[in-house]
């Protein structure tokens, strides 16, 4: 009976060779999809949004996506409160002045933040289009340095 043992040990290990116990991982629930929709009245036209979290029109933190398309530019503008912008994908140039210049300006590298300060006086444009990440204290609030560059009905 030993010997029978001996000789079956072998062949018990090389049928369980390579099965190992490993410990259940906790599965991460999926986001659910973004709900995209037209950009906020205080942006220039063609840009879409979509509410990641909070409520950008109420008091408290909340972040945004935004999706600009090729060519697009917000006017040189300020907000109330620190604006933290990740480059989520695309081109993103950025300035922090009274005038859009499109010939100056720093490149938001893909992945890369900036914060905008309160009352920091900053432009932004596109190259083929750009996908953002904001995140800000609400209520959303821009003021643009020229009242000619608002969008929003007089």
């Amino acid at each position: 009976m030993k010997r029978l043992m001996l000789l079956a040990l072998p062949l018990l290990l090389a049928s369980s060779a390579g099965v190992t116990a490993k410990p259940a991982k906790p599965t991460k629930a999926a986001a659910p999809p973004l709900e995209w929709m037209a950009g906020p009245p205080g942006l220039p036209a063609g840009a879409q949004m979509a509410v990641v979290s909070g409520n950008p029109g109420k008091a408290g933190k909340f972040t945004i996506r935004l999706k600009m398309p090729s060519n697009y530019a917000v006017p040189p503008h300020w907000h109330p409160t620190d604006e933290k912008v990740t480059l989520v994908s695309g081109k993103l140039v950025y300035g922090m002045s009274d005038q859009l210049s499109r010939t100056a300006g720093e490149a938001l590298a893909q992945g890369a933040s900036v914060t905008m300060k309160a009352k920091e006086h900053h432009w932004v444009f596109t190259g083929d289009g750009a996908e953002l990440e904001v995140s800000a204290m609400g209520p959303f609030k821009i003021t643009y340095v020229n009242a000619g560059d608002d969008p929003r009905p007089k």
